[in-house]
């Protein structure tokens, strides 16, 4: 029995928007030369064939079942869950999950919202144009650390997904699982793919999910082979007063990292971000700088004192990116568009 909302099925869409995003973090202006040397720095990704983002679920977790196979147990990050039949009526709580669940095929009935974010992100209505009643009409499931439990109750669900990620994952799962049953995933953009399979195993779908990976892997090798030298790229959002860098161990950096592109010696931290300061803009720099700004007015970043003094600026390759599939959404379909936007730009 398909997995749906509505009784409908969805396809992965074949083509995928352009979105836009952008890095920028820097020293002090005697810190400058010392940026832009940095950007020929650099440390590739490794040629192990070991990655930063996990391409399989961790050891133990899962159902080891078949597509459609059920009931099924799944192991998680919250314990066990058993789903009695394919689930129909999904809510999705934490960041990608609505994203993911498109990639294979599946409307939420539910979704909360990220802070100063839309229910559903632009990108997901314009990839999905003939499911958008469908998508008009999910319905509002709360913030994503504060889920309206009572609207989540009234729908009625089947299968509810969450992470663990920022919060008290005990008694939100403990709550969740009274609702309905819940499945977690470990969360944070570095772990998409990871929490992707996971979520596609909950859905009777991990083929599925499994099949678009490998597709995606596919083609970002394709992108790196096309190279004859990596440039560099650098990646960095801006939301109100915050400022940040990310590194490789992130969501833009591991699908960097899939296309063989380098990352600025500024960029090889352990952590997903760092904050950073407009003094400090030019750690920023590399030879291709991928910004977003959330609520989409660049001139906040753009119109800082050093801006126009970092190398990508001057050479034309600092690219505005969608703040939505760079750094706020972590599902297969953003990825797939980020990976289109890299693509685009770093054989220019």
């Amino acid at each position: 029995m398909p997995v749906k909302r509505s009784r409908r099925r969805l396809v992965w869409a074949g083509i995928i928007t352009a979105a836009s995003l952008a890095v920028a973090l820097s020293s002090c202006s005697s810190a400058q030369d010392t940026a832009a040397s940095a950007i020929n720095t650099v440390s590739p990704p490794a040629s192990t064939g070991d990655f930063v983002a996990p391409r399989a679920v961790p050891e133990g977790m899962g159902s080891g079942a078949q597509d459609g196979e059920f009931p099924r147990t799944v192991t998680h990050f919250q314990g066990e869950t058993t789903l009695d039949a394919q689930p129909e009526n999904v809510v999705v709580i934490s960041t990608g999950q609505a994203d993911a669940l498109l990639s294979v095929g599946v409307v939420p009935a539910g979704s909360t919202r990220g802070d100063g974010a839309d229910l559903i992100p632009p990108y997901l209505l314009d990839t999905y144009p003939q499911y958008r009643t469908e998508l008009d009409s999910v319905v509002d499931a709360g913030g994503r650390f504060t889920p309206n439990f009572e609207a989540i109750a009234n729908l009625a669900p089947d299968l509810i997904l969450m992470n663990t990620a920022g919060k008290d994952a005990d008694t939100l799962f403990g709550q969740l699982s009274e609702i309905a049953p819940t499945v977690a995933t470990q969360g944070t953009g570095v772990y998409w793919k990871q929490d992707f399979l996971l979520a596609a195993d909950a859905l009777g779908r991990t083929e599925q999910a499994q099949s678009l990976l490998d597709e995606f892997h596919s083609d970002a090798a394709v992108v790196g082979a096309s190279l004859e030298a990596a440039p560099t790229v650098s990646f960095t959002r801006k939301n109100g007063d915050r400022l940040r860098i990310f590194g490789v161990p992130s969501f833009t950096g591991s699908i960097a990292e899939d296309a063989g592109l380098a990352r600025p010696a500024s960029q090889q931290f352990d952590e997903t971000s760092r904050d950073i300061s407009e003094e400090e803009l030019p750690v920023a720099d590399a030879d291709r700088l991928f910004y977003g700004v959330q609520g989409g007015d660049p001139s906040t970043l753009t119109q800082t004192p050093l801006w126009p003094e970092l190398q990508a600026v001057r050479t034309g390759r600092a690219i505005a990116v969608d703040d939505d599939t760079f750094y706020l959404n972590t599902g297969p379909t953003a990825a797939r568009q980020v990976l289109t936007v890299l693509e685009d730009t770093v054989q220019q």
